[in-house]
Protein backbone atom coordinates (compact mmCIF):
# COMPACT_ATOMS: atom_id res chain seq x y z
CA UNK A 1 0.00 0.00 0.00
CA UNK A 2 2.85 2.34 0.88
CA UNK A 3 4.42 1.72 -2.53
CA UNK A 4 1.20 2.75 -4.27
CA UNK A 5 1.05 5.97 -2.25
CA UNK A 6 4.70 6.71 -3.04
CA UNK A 7 4.04 6.09 -6.75
CA UNK A 8 1.09 8.54 -6.76
CA UNK A 9 3.15 11.19 -4.95
CA UNK A 10 6.06 10.81 -7.35
CA UNK A 11 3.85 11.00 -10.45
CA UNK A 12 1.11 13.32 -9.20
CA UNK A 13 1.66 15.89 -11.97
CA UNK A 14 1.44 13.29 -14.77
CA UNK A 15 -1.55 11.54 -13.20
CA UNK A 16 -3.35 14.87 -12.79
CA UNK A 17 -2.69 15.59 -16.46
CA UNK A 18 -4.13 12.21 -17.48
CA UNK A 19 -7.23 12.81 -15.34
CA UNK A 20 -7.87 16.28 -16.78
CA UNK A 21 -7.18 15.02 -20.31
CA UNK A 22 -9.65 12.16 -19.88
CA UNK A 23 -12.34 14.51 -18.51
CA UNK A 24 -11.84 16.98 -21.37
CA UNK A 25 -11.94 14.19 -23.93
CA UNK A 26 -15.16 12.82 -22.45
CA UNK A 27 -16.79 16.26 -22.44
CA UNK A 28 -15.74 16.86 -26.05
CA UNK A 29 -17.18 13.51 -27.17
CA UNK A 30 -20.43 14.09 -25.28
CA UNK A 31 -20.95 17.65 -26.57
CA UNK A 32 -20.06 17.13 -30.25
CA UNK A 33 -21.95 14.57 -32.39
CA UNK A 34 -19.12 14.31 -34.93
CA UNK A 35 -16.53 13.40 -32.29
CA UNK A 36 -19.01 11.01 -30.64
CA UNK A 37 -19.65 9.12 -33.90
CA UNK A 38 -15.92 8.88 -34.64
CA UNK A 39 -15.27 7.54 -31.15
CA UNK A 40 -18.02 4.92 -31.45
CA UNK A 41 -16.77 3.79 -34.87
CA UNK A 42 -13.22 3.54 -33.59
CA UNK A 43 -14.35 1.58 -30.54
CA UNK A 44 -16.40 -0.77 -32.68
CA UNK A 45 -13.44 -1.32 -35.01
CA UNK A 46 -11.14 -2.11 -32.10
CA UNK A 47 -13.53 -4.41 -30.25
CA UNK A 48 -14.54 -6.08 -33.52
CA UNK A 49 -10.88 -6.89 -34.24
CA UNK A 50 -10.42 -8.27 -30.75
CA UNK A 51 -13.57 -10.44 -31.00
CA UNK A 52 -12.46 -11.69 -34.44
CA UNK A 53 -9.11 -12.84 -33.12
CA UNK A 54 -10.73 -14.49 -30.09
CA UNK A 55 -13.20 -16.22 -32.40
CA UNK A 56 -10.40 -17.42 -34.70
CA UNK A 57 -8.54 -18.87 -31.73
CA UNK A 58 -11.71 -20.60 -30.54
CA UNK A 59 -12.38 -22.03 -33.98
CA UNK A 60 -8.84 -23.39 -34.15
CA UNK A 61 -9.28 -25.32 -30.92
CA UNK A 62 -12.71 -26.51 -32.11
CA UNK A 63 -11.36 -27.98 -35.36
CA UNK A 64 -11.31 -31.53 -34.03
CA UNK A 65 -14.94 -31.46 -32.94
CA UNK A 66 -15.98 -29.71 -36.16
CA UNK A 67 -14.21 -32.35 -38.25
CA UNK A 68 -15.99 -35.05 -36.29
CA UNK A 69 -19.33 -33.37 -36.97
CA UNK A 70 -18.54 -33.21 -40.69
CA UNK A 71 -17.55 -36.88 -40.68
CA UNK A 72 -20.81 -37.86 -39.00
CA UNK A 73 -22.81 -35.74 -41.46
CA UNK A 74 -21.02 -37.30 -44.43
CA UNK A 75 -21.74 -40.70 -42.93
CA UNK A 76 -25.45 -39.88 -42.66
CA UNK A 77 -25.62 -38.59 -46.24
CA UNK A 78 -23.82 -41.64 -47.61
CA UNK A 79 -26.21 -43.92 -45.75
CA UNK A 80 -29.11 -42.13 -47.43
CA UNK A 81 -27.40 -42.45 -50.82
CA UNK A 82 -26.71 -46.17 -50.54
CA UNK A 83 -30.26 -46.86 -49.39
CA UNK A 84 -32.06 -44.58 -51.86
CA UNK A 85 -33.58 -47.52 -53.77
CA UNK A 86 -35.11 -48.83 -50.56
CA UNK A 87 -36.52 -45.42 -49.67
CA UNK A 88 -38.11 -45.14 -53.11
CA UNK A 89 -39.86 -48.48 -52.68
CA UNK A 90 -41.07 -47.54 -49.21
CA UNK A 91 -42.87 -44.50 -50.58
CA UNK A 92 -45.14 -46.76 -52.65
CA UNK A 93 -46.30 -48.89 -49.73
CA UNK A 94 -48.32 -47.97 -46.68
CA UNK A 95 -46.53 -50.56 -44.55
CA UNK A 96 -43.01 -49.19 -44.64
CA UNK A 97 -41.80 -51.95 -42.31
CA UNK A 98 -41.76 -54.27 -45.35
CA UNK A 99 -38.51 -52.60 -46.41
CA UNK A 100 -35.55 -52.06 -44.14
CA UNK A 101 -32.27 -50.31 -44.75
CA UNK A 102 -29.75 -52.54 -46.50
CA UNK A 103 -26.50 -50.75 -45.69
CA UNK A 104 -25.05 -49.27 -42.52
CA UNK A 105 -22.04 -46.93 -42.56
CA UNK A 106 -19.61 -46.33 -39.70
CA UNK A 107 -16.95 -43.58 -39.84
CA UNK A 108 -13.41 -44.46 -38.80
CA UNK A 109 -9.91 -42.96 -38.67
CA UNK A 110 -6.86 -44.57 -40.28
CA UNK A 111 -4.03 -45.15 -37.79
CA UNK A 112 -1.61 -46.87 -40.16
CA UNK A 113 -1.44 -47.23 -43.93
CA UNK A 114 1.05 -49.13 -46.08
CA UNK A 115 1.23 -48.79 -49.86
CA UNK A 116 4.76 -49.72 -50.95
CA UNK A 117 4.79 -53.43 -50.08
CA UNK A 118 3.49 -56.32 -52.17
CA UNK A 119 0.55 -56.87 -49.82
CA UNK A 120 -0.59 -53.67 -48.14
CA UNK A 121 -2.91 -53.09 -45.18
CA UNK A 122 -4.49 -50.27 -43.20
CA UNK A 123 -5.32 -50.15 -39.49
CA UNK A 124 -8.47 -48.28 -38.42
CA UNK A 125 -9.89 -47.33 -35.01
CA UNK A 126 -13.08 -49.40 -35.10
CA UNK A 127 -13.41 -53.02 -34.02
CA UNK A 128 -15.65 -55.72 -32.61
CA UNK A 129 -17.09 -53.48 -29.90
CA UNK A 130 -18.36 -51.20 -32.72
CA UNK A 131 -19.99 -54.13 -34.53
CA UNK A 132 -17.25 -54.35 -37.16
CA UNK A 133 -16.63 -57.77 -38.69
CA UNK A 134 -14.50 -59.46 -41.29
CA UNK A 135 -15.50 -58.84 -44.95
CA UNK A 136 -17.00 -55.39 -44.35
CA UNK A 137 -16.12 -52.93 -47.12
CA UNK A 138 -14.10 -49.75 -46.53
CA UNK A 139 -14.39 -46.60 -48.65
CA UNK A 140 -13.77 -42.86 -48.64
CA UNK A 141 -15.81 -40.07 -50.19
CA UNK A 142 -13.81 -40.65 -53.40
CA UNK A 143 -14.02 -44.42 -53.74
CA UNK A 144 -13.10 -47.85 -52.39
CA UNK A 145 -10.17 -48.55 -50.08
CA UNK A 146 -10.36 -52.26 -49.31
CA UNK A 147 -11.98 -55.01 -47.25
CA UNK A 148 -11.65 -55.75 -43.52
CA UNK A 149 -9.82 -59.03 -43.01
CA UNK A 150 -9.17 -59.05 -39.26
CA UNK A 151 -10.58 -57.37 -36.13
CA UNK A 152 -9.72 -56.87 -32.47
CA UNK A 153 -11.91 -55.33 -29.80
CA UNK A 154 -11.13 -51.72 -30.74
CA UNK A 155 -9.35 -51.92 -34.10
CA UNK A 156 -9.57 -53.57 -37.50
CA UNK A 157 -7.12 -54.42 -40.26
CA UNK A 158 -8.11 -53.59 -43.82
CA UNK A 159 -6.78 -55.47 -46.80
CA UNK A 160 -5.99 -52.63 -49.19
CA UNK A 161 -6.87 -52.78 -52.88
CA UNK A 162 -3.07 -52.46 -53.22
CA UNK A 163 -2.73 -56.10 -52.23
CA UNK A 164 -2.03 -59.05 -54.53
CA UNK A 165 -4.68 -61.09 -52.71
CA UNK A 166 -7.39 -58.49 -53.31
CA UNK A 167 -10.20 -59.45 -55.70
CA UNK A 168 -13.05 -56.95 -56.04
CA UNK A 169 -16.01 -57.22 -58.41
CA UNK A 170 -16.06 -54.13 -60.64
CA UNK A 171 -17.58 -52.94 -63.90
CA UNK A 172 -17.63 -50.30 -66.59
CA UNK A 173 -20.16 -47.73 -65.44
CA UNK A 174 -21.54 -46.98 -68.90
CA UNK A 175 -22.11 -50.58 -70.04
CA UNK A 176 -22.11 -52.79 -66.91
CA UNK A 177 -19.47 -55.14 -68.36
CA UNK A 178 -17.90 -56.76 -65.31
CA UNK A 179 -14.39 -57.81 -64.36
CA UNK A 180 -12.15 -58.50 -61.38
CA UNK A 181 -10.12 -55.64 -59.88
CA UNK A 182 -6.60 -56.69 -58.87
CA UNK A 183 -3.18 -55.10 -58.34
CA UNK A 184 0.07 -55.84 -60.17
CA UNK A 185 2.26 -54.11 -57.52
CA UNK A 186 3.76 -51.64 -60.04
CA UNK A 187 2.10 -48.37 -58.95
CA UNK A 188 -0.09 -47.24 -56.01
CA UNK A 189 -1.99 -45.05 -58.50
CA UNK A 190 -3.13 -47.90 -60.77
CA UNK A 191 -5.09 -51.11 -60.32
CA UNK A 192 -6.01 -53.62 -63.02
CA UNK A 193 -9.50 -54.66 -64.08
CA UNK A 194 -9.14 -58.13 -65.63
CA UNK A 195 -11.40 -60.51 -67.55
CA UNK A 196 -13.49 -57.77 -69.17
CA UNK A 197 -15.23 -59.02 -72.32
CA UNK A 198 -13.63 -58.04 -75.61
CA UNK A 199 -17.08 -56.89 -76.72
CA UNK A 200 -17.10 -54.12 -74.12
CA UNK A 201 -16.74 -50.66 -75.76
CA UNK A 202 -13.83 -49.52 -73.57
CA UNK A 203 -12.40 -46.03 -73.94
CA UNK A 204 -9.79 -44.05 -72.02
CA UNK A 205 -11.42 -41.91 -69.35
CA UNK A 206 -14.39 -44.27 -68.81
CA UNK A 207 -15.44 -44.59 -65.17
CA UNK A 208 -15.01 -47.88 -63.28
CA UNK A 209 -17.34 -48.64 -60.33
CA UNK A 210 -18.14 -51.56 -58.05
CA UNK A 211 -20.30 -54.22 -59.66
CA UNK A 212 -22.50 -55.02 -56.67
CA UNK A 213 -22.30 -58.78 -57.24
CA UNK A 214 -21.06 -59.43 -53.72
CA UNK A 215 -22.30 -58.70 -50.22
CA UNK A 216 -19.36 -56.39 -49.50
CA UNK A 217 -19.79 -53.25 -51.63
CA UNK A 218 -23.02 -51.74 -52.97
CA UNK A 219 -23.18 -51.33 -56.73
CA UNK A 220 -21.86 -48.11 -58.21
CA UNK A 221 -19.19 -46.99 -55.73
CA UNK A 222 -16.47 -45.13 -57.68
CA UNK A 223 -13.10 -46.81 -58.20
CA UNK A 224 -11.30 -44.87 -60.93
CA UNK A 225 -11.05 -44.19 -64.65
CA UNK A 226 -9.63 -46.15 -67.58
CA UNK A 227 -6.00 -45.15 -68.02
CA UNK A 228 -5.25 -47.60 -70.86
CA UNK A 229 -6.13 -51.15 -71.86
CA UNK A 230 -4.84 -54.14 -73.82
CA UNK A 231 -6.40 -57.26 -75.31
CA UNK A 232 -5.21 -60.36 -73.48
CA UNK A 233 -3.17 -63.08 -75.20
CA UNK A 234 -6.22 -65.31 -75.60
CA UNK A 235 -7.99 -62.51 -77.46
CA UNK A 236 -11.26 -62.84 -75.53
CA UNK A 237 -10.81 -60.35 -72.68
CA UNK A 238 -9.27 -56.97 -71.84
CA UNK A 239 -6.93 -56.02 -69.04
CA UNK A 240 -7.66 -52.41 -68.11
CA UNK A 241 -5.33 -50.15 -66.14
CA UNK A 242 -7.54 -48.16 -63.78
CA UNK A 243 -6.32 -44.83 -62.40
CA UNK A 244 -7.70 -44.83 -58.85
CA UNK A 245 -9.78 -41.91 -57.58
CA UNK A 246 -8.27 -42.33 -54.11
CA UNK A 247 -4.72 -41.30 -53.36
CA UNK A 248 -3.83 -44.53 -51.58
CA UNK A 249 -0.71 -42.93 -50.12
CA UNK A 250 -2.79 -40.38 -48.21
CA UNK A 251 -5.83 -41.84 -46.48
CA UNK A 252 -7.10 -40.25 -43.24
CA UNK A 253 -10.84 -40.81 -42.73
CA UNK A 254 -12.83 -43.77 -44.05
CA UNK A 255 -16.31 -45.29 -43.91
CA UNK A 256 -17.03 -48.93 -43.10
CA UNK A 257 -19.93 -50.48 -45.03
CA UNK A 258 -22.04 -53.24 -43.50
CA UNK A 259 -24.51 -55.06 -45.75
CA UNK A 260 -27.38 -55.78 -43.35
CA UNK A 261 -28.80 -58.57 -45.55
CA UNK A 262 -25.43 -60.26 -45.94
CA UNK A 263 -26.08 -63.37 -43.83
CA UNK A 264 -29.45 -64.01 -45.49
CA UNK A 265 -27.95 -63.70 -48.98
CA UNK A 266 -24.96 -65.89 -48.18
CA UNK A 267 -27.19 -68.54 -46.61
CA UNK A 268 -29.35 -68.57 -49.72
CA UNK A 269 -26.37 -68.77 -52.09
CA UNK A 270 -24.50 -71.37 -50.05
CA UNK A 271 -27.06 -73.76 -48.52
CA UNK A 272 -25.78 -76.30 -46.02
CA UNK A 273 -26.04 -79.86 -47.28
CA UNK A 274 -27.90 -81.97 -44.78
Amino acid sequence: MQQIINFVIRNKTFLLFLLLFGVSLALTIQSHSYHRSKFINSANFFTGGVYKQVNNIGQYFDLKSENQKLLEENNRLKSILFNRETDTLKSFYADSTMYSKRFKLTPAVVYKNSYSATNNYLTINKGKKDGIQQDFGVITSKGIIGIIDNTSNSYARVQSILNTNSRINAQLKKTSHIGSLRWDTKSPELAQLKDVSKFAPVAEGDTIVTGGQSTIFPKGIPIGTVNDFVLDIGGDTYTINVKLFNDMTNVGHVYIIEHLDREEIETLQNPVNE
